[in-house]
């Protein structure tokens, strides 16, 4: 089995530890280990910074939004760092980056003014808000960029300051970042501390932070909640989901194959909210299997630094283990793989794109998120049935239906329990709206006004209308 932890490398001992290039295996360069007693000093300054962040609501939307052209003008050097340790191809690093400065404009320009209450009585009533203070960010390997700024975003456009903490498998693109996007504000309003355990479980559960919001898994997520309860700090949680597509019988299985597989296995399937499952009428489950195999065996799997690779390797070791045993253990549970199936034999952490099928429904590979370039289709007799199996899950952050009847696609979409659910597409998110999971995929909302108010708390003001 691959090596489950990163490895030391000549030059990284002393408080620093390794960053591998899963293209290769090989580290290629190191980052601070940070220690948790150091947490003390770096919260403590973003709370003094937060004292002037929070009283000028104008010159930090002037700051954000220099920030994003900050990050527009550094994406030369931040892409291809970000493709080095993730592992995605060039264009989706400069993608993701895009991303960021598009969020970084969004929030600039979203923060809230006062509101008055009209309630018929003789006072004047208003609402206004004030933010929290210092804000823990937690971001996981997959989206590191992307993530961080829908967390640091929000947070900072609502007059909060930002202590950011990156997956230990991806912070040299992510302190990068923050030096870029920090140069546009105050000192110590926007900070990052690397390292691994404990030092995210101190900082979740650090008295000087009042919101803690994170991305990860379910028990990681329950671990910063009970630390975040410790202080009473607010949490917001997106724990991942194990997202179905489900086929109508009318569906076009040639014209929606592309779009169904990227929706699976972009970012080599390493997406929170990407399809995990594919329910097909019995009838088509055959033509289904066939076009999504065709896409796995002619996509080109490589380094993400490669300009002909679409699809790139698995982020890490761990992972890459996790993915072989839940693809070994369906085949030994009867699934069959049409293409795919096994690690690739080069060097990094590549795994072939696998398409199973014959699938049994108790499997993990259908009951959990594999998170990683493995998709089971399974057929389905009844529409009823589809709708049942894609709602016994744990997880409940996304869903979609696709099918050539859009109203009868709308209605059985409206069945599934989920937080959002998409119509011939998926995984398909817009700044303005909210991202929220049920079930075991998450507490609070991001995205839009409501990932806002989030870092936000309410103060009402009652004023006389006479003396």
């Amino acid at each position: 089995m691959p090596n489950c932890r990163p490895r030391r490398w000549p030059g990284a001992g002393g408080g620093r530890f390794a960053v591998v290039d899963p293209a290769t295996g090989e580290a290629f360069d190191d980052s601070p280990d940070q220690r948790p007693d150091e947490l003390d000093g770096v919260v403590g300054r973003a709370e003094e910074a937060w004292r002037g962040w929070r009283a000028d609501p104008a010159a930090r939307a002037a700051a954000l939004l220099a920030a994003a052209d900050a990050v527009e003008s550094a994406a030369p050097g931040l892409a291809p760092l970000l493709t080095r340790e993730q592992g995605k191809p060039l264009a989706e690093s400069y993608a993701e980056l895009a991303r960021t400065a598009a969020r970084l404009r969004y929030f600039a320009r979203a923060a809230p003014g006062p509101r008055p209450i009209r309630d018929g009585r003789p006072v004047h009533s208003e609402i206004r808000w004030r933010p929290l203070g210092p804000v823990a960010a937690i971001v996981p390997w997959n989206f590191p960029l992307q993530l961080a700024s829908a967390k640091f975003a929000p947070a900072l456009a609502a007059g909060n300051t930002v202590v950011l903490k990156p997956s230990p498998f991806t912070p040299l693109a992510t302190r990068l970042l923050v030096s870029v996007v920090s140069a546009a504000l105050p000192e110590d309003v926007l900070t990052t501390v690397t390292g691994r355990e404990p030092l995210g479980a101190r900082l979740a559960s650090h008295p000087g932070i009042r919101h803690v919001t994170f991305t990860g898994s379910v028990p990681t997520g329950r671990a910063v909640a009970e630390g975040a309860a410790a202080s009473l700090a607010r949490v917001t949680l997106e724990l991942g989901g194990n997202d179905a597509a489900i086929l109508l019988d009318d569906v076009d299985v040639e014209r929606i194959a592309e779009r169904l597989f990227w929706a699976a296995f972009r970012n080599c399937g390493q997406v929170c909210m990407a399809v995990k499952r594919v329910y097909a009428p019995a009838r088509l489950h055959s033509r289904v299997v066939e076009a999504l195999a065709h896409y796995a065996k002619s996509v080109v799997v490589g380094a993400g630094l490669n300009p002909d690779t679409r699809l790139g390797p698995v982020n890490n070791a761990p992972q890459l283990a996790r993915i072989e045993h839940c693809t070994a253990q369906a085949v030994s549970d009867g699934a069959r793989a049409v293409c795919g199936g096994h690690r690739l034999d080069r060097p990094g952490y590549f795994f072939a794109p696998t398409i199973l099928t014959g699938v049994p429904p108790s499997s993990a590979v259908v009951t959990e998120e594999q998170f990683g370039p493995v998709l089971p289709v399974l057929p389905y007799g009844h529409l009823d049935e589809a709708v049942e199996a894609a709602n016994s899950t744990r997880f409940g952050l996304g869903g979609s239906v696709w099918g050539t009847d859009l109203d009868r696609a709308e209605a059985v979409a409206g069945r599934l329990e989920c937080g959002t659910a998409w119509i011939n597409h998926h995984a398909e998110l817009s700044l303005a709206q909210p991202f929220a999971g049920i079930k075991e995929s998450g507490v609070g909302v991001a995205g839009g006004p409501w990932g806002l108010y989030g870092n936000l708390r309410p103060f009402v003001v009652h004023r006389p209308l006479e003396g």
